[in-house]
């Protein structure tokens, strides 16, 4: 079927107007016209027995992927319970988010394999109206005490290739990143092993500069929720901050959720890192549930006034999914083009999977989103076939 007269954003890249045809669950051609009249003519002279419908100027957009997210409507990924990760995958395709990396927390070995096992079920047998689950993201063990932010102290270890490899033995290959704190003995070991087979991220650490280079230059290029758990950028002590931002081939994480960071941040972030960031929403479990206690990686956490905390008061996650993050950051400035390439292509890169989705490009799996000027959601495709 064609879908035609859209504002269209192509190839992670640019807005275009016009039209697109979808054929076998993928975008098949994409089509750019001067106007409406012109862009259901070109959908029309193709093949007139095919279905044209007219999207009356909606933005169309690839399929939302949010790369680390624990949990919404009352489950987390960590609790290891197929039909809760189902739930909370059917919670994001409603919002947008047709592909999803869920985020395990600091927990036993034993818990954590759990989590993976049942990751691996989800992502083996699929089912119509879930996201699809593209990966794992390992946040935790390997973190330091005095970053670990809402992570469980208790469980903390040093890195560890041999857990590693027995997690992703039990996840069937899915673990898509892997995080670190770089002060803690054997990181630079176990980034060598690990980035040969997915992607290391720098996170929860109080390092400074040269331990943050180190691990760099050992083969991570990923940064978790800048600016969060870890050592503020200061011009005499720069930092991962500092270390990341100035490689090419590092992209940083950024909660857009206006409590985590401050819009004036989320600004200098995208300049720091141009064209390298990844929005997520490092939603919680409460997310989309009403105020109270909830229980996040073993310990408790109380929802109010939009935000969770501990009992100490720390900020946990969010409880914005990623296409209100995507709204917040264009509402702060970020120019369209960069903020919507954030929430789609890059993260699909750092995922692994940008082959196979993460833009409207021809080949790729026709997951998409039907937007208005402001960014609501109208319509949720997955993979060629209408969803909400």
């Amino acid at each position: 079927m064609w879908l035609t007269n859209a504002r269209i954003f192509i190839d992670g890249a640019r807005f275009i107007r016009g039209s697109l045809r979808i054929e076998n669950g993928r975008f098949a051609e994409i089509r750019e016209a001067a106007g409406s009249a012109e862009a259901a003519e070109v959908a029309r002279s193709q093949d007139s027995t095919e279905e044209v419908r007219d999207l009356h100027g909606l933005t169309l957009l690839p399929g939302l992927i949010d790369i680390h997210t624990h949990g919404n409507t009352g489950e987390d990924f960590s609790d290891g319970e197929e039909e809760g990760l189902r739930k909370m995958a059917r919670y994001l395709l409603q919002n947008g988010i047709t592909s999803f990396a869920p985020a395990s927390m600091t927990l036993p070995e034993e818990v954590l394999a759990k989590a993976y096992r049942c990751a691996r079920a989800v992502h083996d047998a699929p089912k119509e109206g879930e996201a699809s689950l593209i990966g794992i993201n390992m946040e935790g063990p390997f973190f330091s005490e005095k970053k670990k932010g809402a992570q469980n102290a208790a469980f903390l270890k040093d890195p560890d290739i041999g857990m590693f490899t027995r997690l992703n033995e039990a996840a069937g290959g899915l673990i898509r990143l892997a995080d670190l704190a770089p002060e803690l003995p054997g990181a630079v070991e176990y980034t060598k092993a690990v980035s040969k087979v997915c992607t290391v991220s720098v996170a929860h650490t109080d390092a400074g500069y040269e331990d943050a280079r180190a691990v760099y230059e050992a083969g991570a290029t990923h940064l978790t929720h800048l600016f969060n758990a870890m050592p503020p950028l200061h011009h005499r002590a720069p930092g991962v901050i500092g270390a990341a931002a100035e490689r090419e081939n590092v992209y940083a994480e950024l909660i857009c959720d206006g409590m985590h960071v401050h819009e004036s941040a989320v600004r200098l972030a995208f300049k720091l890192f141009p064209g390298r960031i990844c929005l997520i929403s490092d939603a919680l479990r409460c997310t989309g549930m009403p105020d109270g206690k909830y229980l996040f990686g073993g310990q408790d956490i109380w929802l109010a006034g939009g935000i969770g905390r501990l009992a100490d008061g720390t900020i946990a996650g969010s409880v914005s999914n990623l296409r209100q993050c995507l709204q917040k950051a264009v509402s702060f400035g970020i120019p369209e083009e960069e903020a919507v390439r954030a929430a789609t292509f890059n993260p699909a890169h750092q995922a692994g999977c940008a082959d196979e989705t993460g833009s409207v490009s021809a080949g790729k799996r026709a997951d998409l989103i039907l937007c208005d000027e402001r960014y609501e959601l109208r319509e949720v495709w997955k993979d060629g076939r209408w969803v909400l």
